[in-house]
């Protein structure tokens, strides 16, 4: 399931918030990102129609359906597959080649990660 940006800002509030009313939501995101109701709610029905948020009545609760580790998983398959020829070592090598040098911490997290994949 492809989601926009849009969409991810109001699973991102479902995420932290856990089940949530339309409302709720419209008022947090008119907050963080300027929105206002009618843009939220046109976005949570997208949400709905992809099958990403159940809305539950009364009082248009919504739930996530999806987890965001799901999420993550199915971006990071895309972008392998359509930057790094499906090579995770491609992706892997170029996050480790350019910009910041990572930390002793981060290059530690990432041996324990692979040696837990073997």
């Amino acid at each position: 399931m492809k989601l926009f940006d849009s969409e991810l800002k109001v699973m991102e509030v479902l995420w932290s918030q856990g089940d949530t009313t339309a409302k709720e939501i419209s008022n947090i995101l008119a907050g963080t990102v300027g929105w206002n109701m009618n843009t939220t709610y046109t976005v949570i029905k997208k949400c709905v129609a992809k099958g990403a948020i159940e809305r539950q009545e009364p009082g248009f609760v919504c739930r996530a359906l999806i987890t965001k580790d799901q999420v993550r998983a199915e971006e990071a398959h895309t972008l392998v597959a359509k930057l790094f020829d499906g090579s995770p070592e491609l992706l892997f090598a170029s996050l480790l080649g350019g910009g910041k040098p990572l930390t002793k911490e981060q290059i530690d997290r990432l041996r324990a990660w692979i040696d837990g994949q073997e």
